[in-house]
């Protein structure tokens, strides 16, 4: 019989009546991150997702996807075996010989969902790691720090498998409303939209282009760091925004100290058109306080006044060591340190304004012609669908 994937999740539970449609969302998350790969039965049950492909050989690849699947806590690869202690000893010999083997300790851990199965939790495991002692000379029992675990699972069928594999976590994507992520190609903004897109916020991207200031590297850069994030956020819709005029404009009109102030005003204004013509709920942006100039606490009340809808920082505390970590742990820190300038680095005033006044910021914004500005820049924009 060929090896089933069973997924479980955490949050979901809690959900009390609406814990159906949490669930079919996941569920259809799933099929989405797996319709590439071979046929495959998927159900639900107790607080478990249980994936029957009909070809042990994507296994593997099954879980390496899921892996990457918001709201999965942790994954297992079993075999099925009849609810029958026999059966179920002779299934984890079988099939667990090779690890068995190599390892010194062992302990048996029973999870009994069905309880009207004829053996409690520690019988099933009493016998089962009887079995395993006289098959395997070379093995003791240890309860407290063992080599490998051996979980037995008496559900609608019974489960042998050893380790869990842990999931990415949060909620299903789609099931905490839509968001607009700002996305440069630095290593802040990819990690805040995949810290949101794990809440459960389905997102989509803007990302802003100075050609030729910037080069058609430094977009292909970014567009790899949303295919990265689109990988765990089930796909990623980016918008390419025209930046060069409005920067030019900034760079000629406006005092050179309020130059990143007035461009990251434009940027928040452009953002909140598109992700209003979306559907979207929301701006994410990468900031942490106090790390840039533009990020203290007076620059980001600036930039904050430019927009009505909702800013979420996910990262507004963290230092950055605590963001490359968790960069390294998604992949897209390698891709954010190659040496492709974005727009944000475009005409870096010397003496930039960290104490701004509100009202000296918004004079030197009002010598650009602002609406006709943003509207060009929104009709210019290029969508690319990762």
């Amino acid at each position: 019989m060929n090896r089933q994937v069973l997924v479980r999740y955490g949050e979901i539970i809690l959900k009390g009546m609406n814990r159906p449609v949490f669930e079919n969302l996941l569920v259809k998350n799933i099929k989405k991150a797996l319709k590439d790969e071979c046929s495959i039965k998927i159900h639900c049950a107790q607080a478990t997702i249980y994936i029957e492909p009909d070809d042990d050989s994507c296994v593997e690849s099954i879980v390496e996807k899921l892996k990457k699947v918001f709201g999965i806590v942790s994954i297992v690869v079993a075999y099925p075996a009849p609810k029958d202690i026999d059966k179920l000893a002779e299934t984890v010999v079988a099939n667990f010989s090779s690890e068995l083997s190599a390892a010194k300790t062992f302990k048996v851990i029973a999870k009994r969902s069905d309880k009207t199965f004829y053996m409690t939790s520690p019988e099933i495991c009493t016998e089962v790691g009887g079995r395993l002692l006289e098959s395997f000379p070379n093995l003791t029992v240890d309860v407290k720090n063992p080599e490998i675990n051996v979980y037995v699972e008496i559900r609608e069928n019974g489960y042998v498998h050893l380790d869990r594999i842990p999931g990415a976590g949060g909620m299903p994507s789609g099931s905490n409303g839509k968001a607009m992520l700002l996305l440069s190609g630095g290593i802040d903004s990819p990690v805040a939209g995949y810290m949101i897109g794990k809440r459960g916020v389905y997102l989509e991207a803007v990302h802003f282009f100075s050609y030729p200031y910037t080069s058609d590297r430094a977009k292909d850069k970014v567009l790899e760091l949303a295919r990265i994030i689109g990988g765990y956020c089930t796909g990623l819709k980016v918008h390419i925004v025209p930046f060069t005029d409005i920067q030019l404009q900034i760079r000629d009109k406006c005092p050179e100290e309020h130059l990143t102030l007035v461009m990251r005003r434009f940027m928040m204004a452009i953002s909140q058109r598109i992700a209003e013509s979306r559907g979207c709920q929301a701006l994410v942006t990468g900031e942490s306080i106090g790390q840039v100039a533009s990020q203290t606490m007076g620059a980001l009340a600036v930039t904050d006044d430019a927009v009505s809808m909702p800013v979420f920082r996910p990262l507004i505390g963290m230092d950055k060591e605590e963001i490359v970590e968790i960069a390294r742990k998604i992949d897209t820190y390698e891709t954010s340190i190659l040496p492709y300038e974005d727009c944000c680095t475009v005409f870096t005033p010397r003496h930039p304004s960290t104490k701004p006044k509100p009202e000296k910021v918004l004079l030197s914004q009002s010598k650009l012609d602002i609406e006709r500005l943003i509207d060009e820049a929104v009709e210019g924009t290029e969508l690319v669908e990762i």
